[in-house]
């Protein structure tokens, strides 16, 4: 999760996450050479007092300024889709899970199996326990296995919300009457807090979200016993 004063984005949890931040990292690149060389030009054309009257028609300059963003572009749109359709495809999920988004909490069904469900309330400041997060504590935690692709199926019951993970590379919103796709992988197990990321009312700010990811093995374990 995201520590005080922090800068850069939250340590990665995810295949898609590591590489949304490589491609951060390679877009920042693009983008600090741009405004180098353009500040460099603007200084060079500011402190000079000659005047080239010969670039007033240069076919070349004119030719290399066309195409050269037009390379730059490719180079950021080429991996950007890569990762769009890394991020929408799902092949053979071991679990689902479907989320309802409501006013103001978080109810999940385990579609898997036959009666698995809750719902998912943050905890008061009030009742907090030595070592917990204020707003961001939930009763119930979303558990589960590490290792294995999951789907989860995200909609909502009364107004928009936004289900987002930030370590996990997760923001998906929550629309009513429609039924959107997300797709979880954990590298490590872990606790990964997130938090609606749609302003939806009053208590906007008060609706957690906690992935608790575990080894499969005690996630037979848990979920023989919530059953």
């Amino acid at each position: 999760m995201a520590y005080p004063f922090q800068l850069g984005l939250q340590d990665a949890t995810s295949p898609i996450m590591e590489e949304l931040m490589n491609f951060h990292d390679h877009t920042l690149m693009i983008v600090f050479l741009i405004s180098s060389l353009v500040l460099y030009l603007i200084s060079l054309m500011l402190s000079t007092k000659l005047i080239h009257t010969s670039t007033m028609d240069a076919q070349e300059v004119e030719t290399i300024w066309t195409i050269l963003p037009a390379i730059i572009l490719i180079m950021i749109a080429l991996p950007s889709l890569r990762i769009l359709y890394m991020m929408d495809e799902i092949n053979n999920p071991a679990l689902t899970v479907k989320t309802m988004g409501h006013q103001w909490y978080w109810s999940y069904e385990y579609t898997d199996f036959e009666d698995l469900s809750f719902d998912s309330y943050m905890i008061p400041t009030n009742e907090l326990k030595p070592g917990e997060l204020r707003l961001l504590e939930v009763d119930n935690r979303v558990i589960l296995p590490m290792e294995l692709p999951i789907r989860m199926l995200i909609s909502s019951e009364d107004v928009l919300h936004s289900w987002a993970v930030p370590s996990l590379g997760l923001k998906t919103d929550a629309i009513p009457g429609r039924l959107n796709q997300a797709t979880i992988t954990s590298n490590r197990p872990g606790v990964f807090y997130g938090q609606c990321s749609e302003i939806c009312g009053s208590n906007h700010s008060f609706m957690p979200i906690v992935l608790e990811m575990i080894p499969l093995k005690l996630f037979e374990n848990w979920s023989v016993s919530m059953a």
